[in-house]
């Protein structure tokens, strides 16, 4: 395999925002064929199934899954286009985390969280993870989302099955800034 990140991010674009990148459709839920995904991919890279189940397997973030049979596959959850991949509602632990850029926090200071291109705000589990994932744009700031408020004036929560917590949005309100 060529270059194994360099697949998986274009895997990423395919299966969460442009399948039509390699003419291939989404189902209601988000899978795609693996035969026409493999075959699109190889238009660009020498690519293989083993190739694809290596991805697959040894992501650390755990961002696909396939079908019983292997037949299909999908990304677990960061969708822009408009898919069911047919969440769980679940209650979330009290407090929740989200890391993000110190160039973002004036406008979540004005608007709350907002899934911007995405279907769903992503929310950490601990603080640790939240600043791995905020620092990839720039100086991270975090902040602590009061979930248990949230839920219990009915917000809805999911859980994505690679651990991420999702939700549509997080109203000013809910969010603390740490220092």
């Amino acid at each position: 395999m060529k270059n194994k990140t360099e697949i998986s991010k274009y895997i990423a674009l395919i299966l969460r925002h442009k399948p039509e990148t390699i003419g291939i459709k989404l189902d209601e839920h988000g899978w795609a064929n693996v035969e026409e995904l493999i075959k699109g991919i190889n238009v660009q890279y020498s690519f293989s199934k083993d190739d694809l189940e290596e991805i697959v397997s040894t992501d650390n973030k755990q961002r696909y899954s396939f079908n019983d049979d292997k037949t299909l596959i999908r990304a677990n959850q960061g969708h822009s286009i408009s898919v069911d991949v047919e969440l769980k509602k679940v209650t979330p632990p009290d407090i929740l985390w989200h890391g993000t850029a110190e160039k973002y926090v004036h406008s979540i200071e004005q608007e709350g969280l907002l899934p911007m291109s995405r279907l769903y705000v992503h929310l950490s589990n601990d603080m640790d993870t939240a600043k791995i994932v905020g620092a990839r744009h720039g100086k991270v700031v975090i902040f602590q989302i009061n979930s248990k408020q949230m839920h219990e004036d009915g917000y809805e929560f999911f859980k994505s099955v690679n651990g991420v917590w999702l939700t549509k949005k997080v109203p000013l309100n809910y969010l603390h800034k740490l220092k």
